[in-house]
């Protein structure tokens, strides 16, 4: 199906700061509870190994993402490095969580981070975990070339697709967040709140959910946009199986010229 770059919640200066924090706490709690980034962690340790990088900058983090397990699996992969998770609404008492449980291998950016033009003094390879779909074309190009200018590397990892079997299980998204939220911790009424009483954050992620997968890139678009961005930089684009379920993950990664 086409490309359709609709408007997510959580995107809107106007959209209550409670209920985004709540709604990326969802989402850091599915990826860490499936491990749903599983399946890159080799693409992304061979483009570490490569570009001899040991520092990961995390754009779009949300609640932190799938970044406290990545580091654990990158470490079995023989490869130890430290992140710094950034974004433009950062969900800061849920990084200042991952910070603190991170033995010093986590570190956040308090203030909002922009992924087109990221600050000189945040060095290391580039990671967007299910973020870049929320860019427009225009924008998105000028995500990648930001990295592309400031020469540092740069991986976009989505498990959004824009297929109708990917649709279809998010429309039962709001009953998900239902029954996983007991589970998630730290215990706060304000979630049981805005879960139960107004299900704000149920239909949240359900409406967010279904955007993301209509504004997703191919990987042929994620490639035609790194060419756009730097067409000196190696952009390697593809599929990756999602572990044992019949998903697939695509991924986008840029190695810009060696200085």
């Amino acid at each position: 199906m086409r490309r359709f770059h609709l408007f997510e919640l959580e995107d809107q200066p106007w959209f209550p700061g409670i209920v985004r924090d709540l709604a990326t706490d969802y989402l850091h709690f599915i990826e860490m509870r499936f491990a749903l980034h599983r399946s890159i962690v080799p693409r992304l340790a061979e483009a570490l190994r490569a570009t001899g990088s040991r520092e990961i900058v995390d754009l779009c983090s949300g609640g932190a993402g799938p970044i406290p397990l990545l580091l654990e699996d990158l470490e079995r992969e023989g490869i130890t490095v430290r992140a710094t998770l950034t974004d433009w609404y950062p969900n800061v008492p849920a990084l200042e969580r991952t910070r603190a449980m991170s033995n010093g291998r986590i570190a956040f950016v308090a203030e909002p981070v922009d992924a087109r033009a990221v600050p000189a003094r945040l060095t290391g390879f580039r990671t967007l975990f299910n973020g870049f779909h929320h860019f427009a074309p225009a924008d998105a190009v000028a995500v990648l070339r930001s990295a592309a200018a400031a020469r540092q590397p740069i991986g976009v990892f989505e498990l959004s697709r824009r297929t109708f079997r990917t649709l279809v299980p998010l429309m039962l998204t709001p009953i998900f967040v239902w029954i996983a939220t007991p589970f998630m911790r730290p215990f706060r009424w304000s979630r049981l709140f805005w879960t139960y009483v107004v299900p704000a954050v149920p239909f949240t992620c359900w409406w967010d959910g279904i955007v993301s997968q209509l504004r997703a890139y191919t990987p042929a678009e994620l490639e035609a946009l790194g060419r756009a961005a730097d067409p000196d930089v190696d952009w390697q684009a593809g599929l990756v199986p999602i572990g044992t379920t019949p998903g697939l993950a695509t991924y986008l990664l840029g190695y810009p010229p060696r200085l």
